[in-house]
């Protein structure tokens, strides 16, 4: 497996616009959950995090890069579909908590990952402009829309503000689970890296 940059770039981008835009739900969404949830997950996250890190040996290759890339994209999008078929209420927050945590667990994996799969300074300090380019454009869009919904729609109740942005939300993740997927591509060897 290889990256195919241009690709890759424009799905970091991508990737951290939904980051930016994503990020005022979660105060609405986990208003059913408990504190004691945050510190349970917290933990856990934290021993699945060192598990995954005993691990790097086997995973930090372009491989399995690709696959937990899909994954967590997959469970994102995943996510997005669970809320809006379960509505709003615990166990959609539950969901919603669990799945970026489970994404969270595989952080600091991908940026390392990234890094040795990346493997040209250029390329990397791209993917870091583009990283915090796509956040400030997601949070950019996420203040337009709010001010948008409450001031020219009049859509004041924050639980209809946020289904309502689930549906942006579900377009760009498709886009960006697609774009993840046409990041890499096999090498014509077949070589592994």
């Amino acid at each position: 497996m290889r990256l195919v940059k241009n690709n890759f770039l424009a799905y970091k981008l991508l990737n951290s616009s939904f980051t930016g835009l994503s990020i005022g739900i979660l105060f609405s969404i986990y208003e059913p959950l408990s504190p004691i949830v945050y510190s349970a997950g917290g933990m856990v996250l934290a021993g699945l995090m060192i598990l995954v890190a005993l691990f790097y040996e086997k995973l930090l290759n372009a491989t399995s890069f690709f696959a937990i890339t899909m994954v967590v994209e997959f469970v994102m999008l995943a996510v997005i579909y669970g809320f809006f078929i379960l509505g709003y209420g615990l166990t959609s927050a539950l969901l919603v908590y669990c799945g970026y945590q489970l994404t969270f667990v595989f952080g600091g994996y991908l940026v390392r990952a990234e890094t040795l799969v990346a493997n040209d300074k250029d390329l990397l300090s791209k993917i870091d402009v583009l990283k915090q380019v796509g956040y400030l454009v997601g949070l950019g869009l996420s203040f337009l829309y709010y001010l948008g919904v409450e001031k020219y729609f009049e859509i004041d109740n924050p639980k209809m503000q946020v289904i309502l942005l689930h549906y942006v939300l579900m377009a760009l993740q498709s886009l960006v689970f697609m774009l993840a997927l046409y990041s890499f591509k096999k090498d014509a060897d077949g070589a592994q890296a």
